[in-house]
């Protein structure tokens, strides 16, 4: 026991002589308890289904949307909590036009571009850009198809600009709170319906209107047969953004009415663009009132257009 009090003194010295050469060392207990860390118990995620967590807002995408939800504390009655709407940059943008041009076979459209940070800058300049290039275009294509007619005199139709802002921003907005309803309906009969803000969808069908520029410029030309195969090229583009978005949240859901779902979203967006080129461009010829030519011997002679 002698020599056991000895050899623990001498560690002791030691131990001191070691702290004095060095204040600023660390010293630790070996009575102190050994902190583990604990361990977190979750499920594994199965493969395949990263993409229908996030669309169906669980994991991490939650705390996202609630994070989001806690930033948007502004009353709505403020200038500031619209303001959130349109916090956006050039580059986001252009971006999310890129995706509704160019769509990715598989991919969702919420998911890659809009889930992040949903906009009304976009929707919004989007479809007043339309609106004024179908009413431009309108405008000159009735004037091409009757240029060199004697009897034409040119008169724009200011009206058209009124129609197209009617049509446009009624389907860009009454479309997306159907469906947004529709889907809130159904989420509560069906619990694996995906759930989709309504900004989101409004997001969504604002992006996919953006095709339709270029086409309604290019509609200036006096063909029908080109019009009708740049309207079908339009629709295919814009009409797989919202399938290939839309289908996702309804394909758990009855398969008919999953079906029916779908169609009508294409049948709707189609409806909008057949429309368009009816009215704007594919107008009836005018029949215009055939001049009337004074003759020498002061009769009238009334001439027939042909």
């Amino acid at each position: 026991i002698a020599s056991l009090v000895m050899y623990l003194f001498a560690e002791f010295d030691d131990a001191a002589n070691l702290l004095a050469a060095n204040p600023d060392a660390t010293t630790i207990s070996i009575d102190e308890p050994v902190e583990i860390p604990k361990n977190q118990h979750g499920r594994l995620p199965e493969p395949g289904r990263e993409e229908d967590d996030e669309l169906l807002g669980t994991d991490d995408s939650d705390k996202t949307e609630l994070l989001a939800g806690q930033k948007k504390s502004a009353p709505f009655w403020t200038f500031e909590y619209y303001q959130t709407f349109f916090d956006v940059d050039t580059y986001q943008v252009l971006d999310r036009i890129k995706g509704s041009v160019f769509p990715v076979p598989g991919k969702n459209f919420v998911r890659l571009y809009i889930r992040s940070n949903p906009d009304l800058y976009g929707p919004f300049w989007i479809c007043a850009t339309l609106v004024f290039t179908i009413a431009v275009s309108g405008n000159l294509s009735n004037f091409f198809i009757h240029l060199g007619k004697p009897t034409y005199h040119y008169v724009p139709e200011f009206r058209k600009v009124s129609i197209a802002a009617t049509t446009i921003y009624a389907y860009a907005w009454l479309v997306p709170l159907a469906l947004w309803g529709f889907l809130m309906w159904r989420n509560s009969k069906v619990m694996n319906i995906v759930s989709y803000s309504f900004l989101e969808i409004v997001c969504v069908y604002g992006y996919s209107l953006f095709i339709y520029i270029p086409t309604a410029i290019l509609w200036i030309i006096p063909q029908k047969v080109v019009r009708w195969v740049l309207v079908m090229f339009s629709l295919c583009l814009s009409g797989s953004v919202l399938v290939m978005t839309f289908w996702p949240a309804v394909r758990d859901d009855n398969r008919r009415i999953a079906l029916a779902t779908v169609v009508t979203i294409v049948l709707l967006h189609a409806l909008l663009a057949v429309g368009c080129l009816a009215y704007f461009f594919d107008a009836p010829e005018m029949d215009f009132p055939a001049p009337i030519i004074p003759a020498h011997n002061g009769t009238t002679v009334i001439t027939k257009s042909q």
